[in-house]
């Protein structure tokens, strides 16, 4: 059977696991009469949109395989536009895929994974950032990551974006009468200095809007943080400390962490993606060398270092390697074991942090540290438009270029039809973000990352 609008599609919604309900939904003109193939109580045929009806599924033989609930949708107040049913039946797995078997023999096809969602998408209901919100919302580990969603479900992004494709297609409109009509006399010549203003305008919108998006990045997906130290400074206490559970094992015997040891924990709105590094230190032991390589990629790689000192000793030539590879990270220096007295020199260090990891103020006060150098945005702030999603950034970036680079035409009083050609490429990246310009494979790609029955 080949895919098309034209298939009436079926995907079970809900989790594949026991539970009180499951529910099993269908789509696509027709679906409303082949789930009342197997229906027996009141005819689905006639059922008013919006209702639910009682009765119970049957099958081929007209044995009852399961008591259900009805939901139906007429098109076009749907989800996905057209006529959309959704079965309620009791949540075990074997009775739930034995009415989704007998609805794909009846004809129905299997979706693809976010298929009910990409018709949405492809009928109109909803444009591209309101399709990501979909999958944003289900993925949510915070309450931020959540309000988020829920902003480009409600077309905050979308209106956005379109405010400035239309600003931009203003410029743009300007210039192709100059270009193409210049005959007419109620066609004043165009300079470039005369659309700078707008142009400049446009760009630092653009701008704005992305460095909010570094601080909806941390909300949404959290921020990868990695503990890292020579051995036995007290890592592995400081993450079982922040998780207030013992996730990693502590001895007193260095190098006991050979492997990276991840968890998370939520910091009121914001999500640290934790990372508890090997010991970094010169060993001869091939096991624990894989691990301070590890350990070394990490801080590469990690968006904010914690960097933990042991307190009751002096700085070690190793503590000041660590010391000069995080200078240029986002990062703090814990000063770790304050309850066995400092013999370290503070001095020497870069506003740290004292600690003791058996201290609950202390860790305390570490938690709000962490939050006063990550500086996101205050979520709360309802005027504020955030662009979470990479692919959305990395479209956004690339308009921010073009203009870049229009404005960079101007400066060098080029021909007024090379900043035109910029123009209409940075109106095209922004269309792609909403799917106003987006292609057949990219949509396939997008799509192919929901879960089946969304």
């Amino acid at each position: 059977m080949s895919n098309s609008l034209d298939d009436i599609i079926i995907g079970i919604s809900t989790a594949l696991s026991e539970g009180a309900i499951s529910i099993i939904r269908l789509s696509g003109k027709g679906c409303i009469e082949l789930v009342n193939k197997c229906f027996k109580g009141k005819n689905l045929t006639k059922a008013s949109s919006h209702t639910i009806n009682y009765g119970y599924i049957i099958d081929e033989n007209k044995e009852i395989i399961d008591e259900v609930l009805v939901s139906v949708f007429r098109a076009p107040k749907t989800y996905t536009t057209e006529d959309v049913v959704e079965i309620n039946c009791h949540g075990g797995l074997f009775v739930t895929n034995k009415i989704y078997e007998l609805l794909v023999v009846l004809g129905a096809r299997p979706s693809e994974a976010g298929e009910f969602t990409k018709r949405a998408f492809l009928n109109g209901r909803i444009d591209l950032t309101k399709a990501e919100a979909v999958m944003d919302m289900i993925s949510a580990e915070n309450s931020s990551a959540l309000k988020i969603a829920s902003r480009g479900l409600l077309g905050f992004i979308k209106r956005t974006v379109d405010d400035l494709r239309n600003r931009l297609l203003d410029v743009v409109a300007t210039i192709s009468v100059n270009i193409d009509y210049p005959e007419y006399d109620d066609v004043q010549m165009l300079t470039t200095n005369e659309i700078k203003p707008g142009i400049e305008s446009i760009y630092k919108d653009v701008i704005n809007l992305l460095e909010k998006s570094k601080s909806a990045k941390y909300l949404k997906n959290g921020v990868d943080t990695a503990i890292v130290g020579r051995p036995n400074v007290g890592k592995s206490s400081l993450l079982n400390a922040l998780l207030e559970e013992q996730k990693a094992i502590v001895t007193n015997i260095p190098g006991t962490t050979r492997d990276l040891v991840e968890a998370k924990i939520n910091l009121g709105s914001v999500t640290l993606n934790l990372i508890d590094t090997a010991g970094i230190r010169e060993t001869i032991d091939i096991v624990e060398q894989i691990g301070v390589s590890k350990s070394l990629d990490v801080i590469e790689k990690a968006e904010l270092v914690l960097l933990v000192l042991d307190g009751s000793e002096k700085l070690t030539n190793e503590d000041l390697e660590l010391l000069d590879k995080v200078k240029d990270k986002k990062h703090l220096v814990i000063v770790n074991k304050d309850d066995l007295g400092l013999k370290i020199d503070l001095t020497k260090l870069n506003n740290p942090i004292v600690i003791s990891t058996t201290n609950e103020r202390s860790i305390d006060e570490l938690k709000n540290s962490i939050l006063s150098l990550i500086k996101v945005e205050n979520i709360q702030n309802k005027d504020i438009t955030y662009i979470s999603n990479a692919r959305q950034i990395e479209k956004l970036n690339l308009a921010k270029l073009e203009l870049e680079e229009a404005l960079k035409e101007i400066e060098e009083n080029a021909f007024i039809d090379f900043v035109d050609i910029h123009l209409r490429a940075a109106w095209m990246y922004l269309g792609e973000i909403i799917g106003e310009t987006s292609s057949e494979s990219l949509l396939d790609e997008l799509f192919s990352k929901f879960c089946l029955g969304k």
